[in-house]
């Protein structure tokens, strides 16, 4: 059996990750802090836990190891702005960092994900080519470890970047903050679709399942399809204006619960608005996205009318940081002798 090293195996997209690989017949080392949980992943014969930050790994970690997929992020623009020097650490200076470490280990492969982001705002459709645009710290990350690491890829050593799409759809480690997903819980609880203004702008999405297809597919791709190369991944009958998206998210949930939904909008305008090209996977890989927004809004609303799933502040990131955050300064300020009450 092969072995893939996954960090950030407890997250949004590696809970799905996880277990499709060994699904696949890999074995997986699953890094994580496991900030949410290590819950999320079911154990397995196939499968090792391993609790660690990305920003201490060692030359051990990756023993035995054939492949990487480097998921590791703070994820989400607000958390990005708010811990900004942690963002850096963690989703530029890590994964550079975890990608030299696994060429000199001998893996085979290395895959970044990455993020359509970097684009920021375009007023054309853009391809891997395009210029990019970054507007936050989160997407700046992004493309300085897309910087360290492509040039890294020789013939013995496959490196891939991954430029996702805005994800949605059903996760264990289920997330509240990203736009289909959140849209989807105010309408099916409230009857109402949160939608930031003004609506126009365009923002390519990617279910969850889809995106994790692809990594595997990369796996066993012929090198020289895919060496030192960058891919958008996403589909353009994915891609909308969220004013859009958010009559079709609503139209959905109210078909599913007989119900009126409406659109409440909210904050100053986002503009952040990019339309992407993916010819270049859809070609070079034989691969197209099969999963639309309404599919990934009718299995969140099954999920929380079954009662399975919820909306608390593990599934809304930053609000789960800060929460974290919160507590470790009051434990630490009452902590003594290596306990509360209890003591050593």
């Amino acid at each position: 059996m092969e072995s893939v090293l996954v960090t950030g195996a407890g997250g949004y997209i590696g809970s799905v990750l996880v277990p499709k690989l060994i699904a696949n017949g890999y074995k997986v080392r699953a890094i994580d802090r496991y900030f949410f949980g290590d819950d999320k992943l079911t154990p397995h014969e196939s499968l090792e836990i391993v609790k660690e930050d990305s920003r201490r790994l060692t030359a051990e970690h990756f023993n035995d190891i054939d492949y990487v997929i480097d998921l590791v992020a703070v994820s989400n623009d607000p958390s990005g702005e708010l811990f900004a020097e942690s963002t850096w650490q963690i989703n530029h200076q890590s994964r550079a960092r975890t990608a030299k470490l696994a060429k000199e280990a001998g893996v085979k492969r290395y895959i970044l994900p990455s993020s359509c982001s970097i684009y920021g705002f375009q007023e054309e459709v853009v391809d891997e080519t395009a210029a990019t645009n970054p507007l936050t710290v989160y997407a700046r990350a992004n493309e300085s470890a897309e910087n360290d690491v492509l040039p890294l890829a020789d013939s013995q050593y496959v490196v891939t970047v991954m430029r996702q799409a805005t994800v949605f759809g059903f996760s264990p480690r289920m997330r509240f903050d990203l736009a289909i997903n959140g849209m989807t819980y105010g309408a099916s609880t409230n009857k109402v679709v949160p939608l930031m203004r003004d609506g126009k702008q365009y923002r390519p999405m990617l279910h969850v399942q889809d995106t994790t297809d692809v990594m595997i597919r990369l796996l066993s791709t012929d090198p020289e399809k895919i060496n030192g190369e960058i891919f958008n991944v996403g589909s353009a009958q994915n891609t909308y204006q969220l004013g859009d998206l958010g009559k079709r998210v609503a139209s959905t949930v109210s078909e599913l619960l007989g119900e009126e939904v409406s659109i409440e909008w909210y904050g100053e305008p986002d503009h952040r608005s990019y339309q992407v090209s993916f010819e270049k996977i859809e070609s070079t890989l034989d691969w197209k996205a099969s999963r639309t927004a309404e599919i990934g809004t009718a299995e969140i609303v099954e999920k929380l009318q079954s009662g399975e799933l919820d909306r608390t502040d593990q599934t809304l990131t930053l609000n789960w940081y800060q929460e974290l955050t919160k507590w470790h300064r009051v434990i630490k300020d009452v902590e003594q002798y290596g306990g509360i009450l209890d003591i050593q």
